[in-house]
């Protein structure tokens, strides 16, 4: 983590108001959580620091592009991707971030380190489900995408004329009879 140094805010040092940090991600920042999903990734965070008197609120945006293969045909493509969460610092007795929109900080504390923030809020803004644009409106052409086409289950319809039991007739006519 020591290489995520420019992610640690020192609040000590601002004045009370506004203050905006601007980052730019890639996939060396993911690597440090030892995640690599990504193939390639570009993501500009843009984070929005007041400082009030007793407190300090965060709001951390991020917007860019992440690199992933399509659930459906494995071909890579370029999701778009956005967020935002808000994170307020209050300072307490002991360390506690149990609470995902609340950091508590020790007295005395001077800096904290976002990181773990950023990471989270990007990770959770991209689907669970990727599908490829192309897949959506029909212009991407995959072998892949064919062989799901081809594979896939065909409506099976009824014969109306089919012979039935006269029983169960009798037992549908008290169905629609109400």
């Amino acid at each position: 983590m020591n290489k995520l140094k420019e992610y640690l805010i020192q609040f000590v040092g601002l004045k009370v108001g506004k203050h905006q940090f601007d980052y730019q991600i890639d996939n060396s920042f993911f690597e440090h959580f030892e995640f690599d999903e990504y193939n390639a990734s570009n993501i500009k965070v843009d984070v929005l620091l007041e400082k009030k008197t007793t407190m300090l609120e965060l709001t951390i945006k991020h917007k860019g592009t992440v690199n992933v293969p399509c659930d459906l045909t494995s071909e890579d493509f370029d999701l778009p991707i956005k967020g935002k969460i808000n994170l307020i610092v209050k300072f307490g007795d002991t360390f506690n971030d149990d609470n995902e929109e609340l950091l508590i900080l020790p007295h005395g504390e001077f800096e904290f380190n976002i990181a773990q923030y950023i990471y989270e809020s990007v990770i959770l803004s991209v689907p669970s489900k990727r599908v490829h644009p192309g897949v959506k409106d029909g212009t991407l052409d995959s072998k892949a995408l064919e062989l799901l086409n081809d594979l896939a289950p065909t409506e099976i319809k009824e014969e109306e004329n089919k012979d039935t039991d006269p029983r169960w007739d009798d037992l549908k006519k008290l169905l629609t009879d109400k």
